[in-house]
């Protein structure tokens, strides 16, 4: 039996709006993936905790607050003090182009913006780990 994708989708920071993790994790188990929801306010270090515990094979970040740029590298920097600093992650939200190519050069994979068909989300996680 073919070990099922493991997606970690987490929702880190003070922000209280999770409808667009929800429908991506929705759609990441319609395409037959298991997906662990870490529920709204998480801090970085339970992020990534998480993941470790968990035994992921990628992480998906939802922030729509504007701390993006505060908030992604210390998850990174919690993944790396884990061991897991490469874990493949991508993030969506309420994310300005101009800090898509910091994120990026950071190690994100993919940002998504409102919007985005979550068939986009699945063809990424398949890409990342050569399905």
């Amino acid at each position: 039996m073919e070990k099922k994708i493991r997606v970690l989708m987490a929702k880190p920071g003070l922000d209280g709006h999770d409808r667009g993790a929800k429908v991506v994790a929705r759609a990441l188990r319609d395409a037959g993936m298991e997906v662990i929801y870490t529920g709204l306010r998480q801090t970085p270090a339970m992020v990534a905790e998480a993941a470790l515990q968990e035994d992921v094979d990628v992480i998906g970040i939802s922030i729509l607050s504007g701390a993006h740029m505060a908030l992604v590298p210390r998850i990174l920097e919690e993944l790396q003090q884990r061991g897991i600093g490469d874990m493949p992650m991508f993030v969506g939200g309420i994310i300005p182009p101009d800090d898509v190519p910091a994120l990026k050069e950071m190690g994100i994979r993919e940002v998504f913006g409102p919007g985005t068909r979550t068939e986009a989300v699945v063809t990424l996680i398949h890409q990342i780990l050569g399905q």
